[in-house]
């Protein structure tokens, strides 16, 4: 039995009503992935705030269904005030990094040169408004940006003292360890990638663009990419853990683990043969 079926389906045609809407947009369609285990409390508010943005932006939504067990599916394909929303399901939990690559590999079939790949967490701690400055970065030049807890305007002060210890130390880790021009937060789950940069990686490495099952995924994305050359920006992130509906699925001795061998293997493994 396949442990993972994508069904991709437009739940609505975006509102044409009212105002011209392409007034005020900064680029090219954003493909929103948002990768979801148990989530069914968190997507409606989460969804109606990415229904506001798609008011002025193109926006796709990708909900990637890791083999919730509450109504997530159900919740994902009510469809909310127009928005585009299609679900991709995997009928077991796969963990957060076949979640990602599932959302990535079902984005980059739809999406066009000049478009942008939003990853962020479905539990609505993430503003969906700064989906308009990270199109932004990228329209002026950037082909990832990165919204941070970790620069000036940014703040995680909702979240619990040991995750935010061990994002700080993992910053900390990876700053001092790793060549990456332009980032401070390694760890945020809440980013923009160029299309084309990430079909450039998707078309080197594969199934293997992302190996890591739980949270150092983002990590090892990033650092794949870093092989890319690519001009990383950032953009200030408020994390709103106060707006979060259930327990963190984060384990932190698992995670910070879980860094640790991704940097040791990291230093280990020999940069791309040819440039990409």
């Amino acid at each position: 039995m396949a442990l993972e079926e994508t069904t991709l389906a437009t739940l609505s045609e975006p509102d044409r009503t009212g105002p011209d809407p392409t007034g005020g947009r900064t680029g090219g369609r954003a493909h929103v992935v948002l990768p979801a285990f148990n989530e069914e409390a968190s997507l409606p508010p989460l969804l109606r705030r990415l229904a506001d943005v798609a008011r002025t932006e193109q926006v796709t939504v990708w909900v990637v269904d890791d083999g919730s067990a509450d109504a997530t599916v159900a919740v994902a394909e009510s469809g909310y005030g127009g928005l585009d929303v299609r679900v991709v399901r995997h009928l077991v939990n796969l963990g957060l990094g076949r979640a990602v690559q599932s959302g990535l590999r079902a984005a980059l079939e739809e999406a066009g040169p000049d478009d942008v790949v939003v990853v962020m967490d479905a539990d609505d701690t993430h503003d969906p408004a700064l989906i308009r400055a990270l199109q932004a970065e990228i329209t002026a030049g950037a082909d990832v940006a990165i919204c941070s807890r970790f620069v000036p305007g940014g703040d995680d002060r909702t979240a619990p003292f040991g995750r935010r210890l061990l994002s700080r130390g993992a910053a900390q880790l990876f700053h001092r360890a790793l060549d990456v021009d332009g980032v401070r937060d390694f760890t945020s789950g809440y980013r923009a990638y160029r299309a084309s940069l990430l079909a450039r990686a998707s078309a080197h490495w594969g199934e293997r663009l992302i190996e890591e099952q739980g949270f150092a995924c983002m990590v090892e994305l990033l650092l794949k990419l870093r092989h890319c050359r690519p001009v990383i920006t950032e953009v200030p992130l408020a994390l709103r853990y106060d707006r979060k509906q259930g327990p963190s699925k984060l384990k932190l001795r698992r995670t910070l683990v879980q860094y640790l061998k991704l940097l040791a293997r990291d230093r280990l493994s020999p940069a791309p043969y040819r440039k990409l």
